[in-house]
């Protein structure tokens, strides 16, 4: 980190406040702070080059731009920052824009999984392996009260449902939710209830299920970290999650053609995530490896709440 001359120089100036507030919680992409500020790009690239310059922010890839994150640490910076959102006048507006802009990238998701509702099955989508779904059934131990998160057209809930006492399937796609409806309903499965919501804020009461599954959906998440809390806060004491999801790539044409908002995950950043979370016994491994390229390989993480 620069000098805490430096530093104080830099923030200094409200309007880069205002970013190392929005940064506080969010990654975020020039294009969204302009929106959410109303400056130029010229002028919001240069505020993150300085902010870079001093170690406040850094920034990642994705695909042909890059989300920018706070690195504030330490008691002063974090003091300063709480009382600068109080005095900025602006900084309420900001947070607002910012839930505002962050919806967009959301319904930018969901208005793809609404538009392939019916038919996702139908066409390629990479980590959809039966040999990985079926490596994660035969960890399973029936009756249980199952939640299937980022259900889809909920194919996998349905039979899920056949070996669980009760299968709770979770999706944002009002339309996804709908078509698994209709589907249970022309099988006659009774014990699936298909609910619309957000993985990262799940319609389940607490200790309330028995297995947690995310199957192919977590990379869909803004925030992945959340939706396992999530997971974690809705188990029983001693009930399980399992993940099946894509070992991390560099398929960016992924984010655009199945909507994708992580290109998968290592094997210690799920780790990571599910400890952090509070989960222990964490196994992960890969499963399977798509033959054809871009050679997709799927990893398959189990985990218990204590």
């Amino acid at each position: 980190m620069a000098s805490i001359v430096k530093i104080l120089r830099v923030v200094a100036d409200p309007n880069r406040l205002r970013i190392l507030l929005l940064l506080r919680g969010e990654e975020l992409s020039v294009a969204e702070l302009q929106e959410i500020l109303t400056m130029g790009q010229s002028t919001i690239s240069t505020h993150l080059s300085q902010l870079r310059q001093a170690g406040l922010v850094e920034d990642r890839r994705t695909g042909k731009s890059s989300l920018y994150r706070s690195r504030v640490t330490g008691a002063f910076l974090d003091d300063l920052l709480t009382r600068a959102q109080a005095e900025i006048p602006e900084a309420q507006a900001d947070q607002a824009a910012m839930r505002r802009v962050l919806r967009k990238r959301q319904d930018k998701m969901r208005s793809f999984f609404d538009s392939v509702a019916g038919r996702l099955g139908k066409d390629y989508v990479p980590g959809k392996s039966w040999k990985s779904v079926a490596e994660a059934l035969l960890r399973l131990l029936p009756p249980l009260v199952i939640a299937d998160l980022g259900a889809g057209e909920g194919a996998f809930t349905l039979l899920l449902a056949q070996h669980a006492r009760q299968v709770i399937a979770v999706d944002t796609s009002a339309k996804m939710i709908e078509f698994g409806r209709e589907q249970a309903l022309r099988h006659a499965i009774a014990n699936v209830d298909f609910r619309l919501g957000d993985m990262e804020e799940l319609p389940i009461d607490s200790a309330s299920v028995d297995l947690v599954f995310f199957s192919q959906s977590l990379h869909h998440t803004l925030h992945p970290e959340r939706a396992v809390s999530e997971a974690c806060r809705i188990l029983v004491p001693g009930g399980r999650i399992v993940v099946l999801d894509l070992v991390k790539h560099r398929f960016e044409e992924a984010r655009d053609l199945y909507a994708d908002e992580w290109l998968g995950f290592s094997e210690s950043e799920l780790e990571s995530m599910l400890a952090k979370a509070g989960f222990t016994q964490i196994q992960i491994s890969v499963v399977h490896k798509d033959p054809e390229p871009p050679h997709f390989q799927t990893l398959l993480a189990v985990a218990h709440k204590p």
